[in-house]
């Protein structure tokens, strides 16, 4: 076992664009594995970061939404085989705590991946000599990343690496919102603000449930449009008149609204969407210490249920595979979800597209021939 030099985007940890360097990635201790990245998403948690919104130790080797192959097992390792196809998991659970074992990894009370760490609290990452650390303890915007076998998910040779990178984070936080915790039935009608990669992935989460109808807002034409080839029946710009045109739609407020930006404007509006006896769905995540305003006697007085929504409410090496297998089967289109395939060195151009508003997700791909 010894360690591989790596080209990675680096977090300096100030300003708001990212650096490539070269990083030494070393073995995989016990229970690890080493995995050479083939593709990487572009996620607003990401961003996030980039906006001293969340703080994180650096120098931090970003990105969280990876796939790859397995090259290297340490100690212990079962389960996974050299020249597995994997999608990574950054919600790094324990599997012992009470939450893990009854079935919420996601509630993991003794997670160590929100602060940059490996389980046992280092890191395999260095920088010219000193620490470097992989955010949320994947840092899949690098050649090669350790991770815990457990968050090293199977997936079938025949997926896309791209596809299987969105499968790690924003396809199961989307599905996972609206199957695990919304549980939304056939017939409801649900409204999603926001269209990026989340919100897409929760509108093909609620056309497989059969929700009628589907409305999503966003305040970019395109990314519309790319919602109602994901599903949605309905496209709303987002505008003054927003409230208004739900309200007429579904008749009377949503069964059921989701807010998949993470935005302290949109988020206090979300309960305005839906009818007396609907859920309000928190997906997206929010700056650190955001205090969101609610008029907490009309949630009563309308018995309005408030939602968080965190990973999904999933369970990864269940879910991961099934959503493989939906979009094998042709009933996920997954595909729509990726704006643009980039290379490293463009990164930071995604994030501006990001900022902008523009795009649903870039993913970055190692192999540049494939770009």
């Amino acid at each position: 076992m010894s360690t591989h030099s790596s080209t990675a985007a680096i977090y300096p940890g100030a300003g708001d664009r990212i650096e490539v360097a070269t990083i030494e990635v070393g073995a995989p201790h016990r229970g690890e594995v080493l995995v050479q990245i083939k593709a990487s998403g572009v996620c607003g948690s990401d961003r996030h970061v980039l906006e001293g919104e969340w703080g994180v130790p650096s120098p931090t080797v970003m990105g969280h939404e990876g796939a790859g192959v397995v090259v290297e097992l340490g100690e212990g390792v079962t389960g996974l085989d050299v020249g597995d196809h994997v999608s990574l998991v950054w919600n790094q659970a324990c599997l012992t705590c009470v939450a893990c074992q009854s079935g919420k990894p996601w509630a993991c009370t003794d997670l160590r991946s929100n602060d940059c760490v490996m389980p046992d609290g280092t890191t395999r990452l260095s920088l010219e000599g000193a620490d470097a650390y992989p955010y949320l303890a994947v840092g899949s915007m690098s050649e090669f990343a350790v991770v815990p076998a457990s968050a090293a998910i199977r997936m079938p040779r025949e997926l896309p690496f791209e596809v299987s990178a969105l499968i790690g984070c924003s396809v199961h936080t989307g599905l996972g919102a609206v199957s695990n915790n919304a549980r939304v039935i056939a017939g409801e009608s649900a409204v999603v603000i926001g269209c990026g990669g989340v919100g897409l992935s929760i509108i093909m989460g609620l056309q497989l449930a059969g929700a009628h109808p589907i409305i999503a807002v966003d305040r970019n034409a395109e990314k519309l449009e790319i919602a109602l080839a994901a599903g949605a029946t309905h496209a709303l710009l987002a505008d003054d008149e927003t409230a208004v045109r739900i309200q007429e739609l579904t008749e009377g407020g949503a069964d059921v609204a989701f807010e998949a930006i993470g935005n302290p404007h949109t988020i206090p509006q979300l309960p305005g969407h839906v009818r007396p006896g609907g859920r309000a769905v928190l997906v997206g995540m929010p700056p650190e210490n955001a205090m969101i305003p609610f008029d907490v006697l009309d949630l009563c007085y309308r018995g309005i249920t408030v939602i968080a929504s965190n990973y999904g409410g999933g369970v990864p090496a269940r879910d991961f595979p099934r959503y493989a297998a939906l979009y094998l089967a042709g009933r996920l289109p997954l595909d729509t979800l990726i704006s643009k395939r980039i290379t490293l060195g463009e990164v930071n151009d995604a994030f501006n597209a990001m900022r902008s508003g523009a795009e649903a997700r870039s993913v970055v791909v190692f192999d540049e021939s494939d770009v």
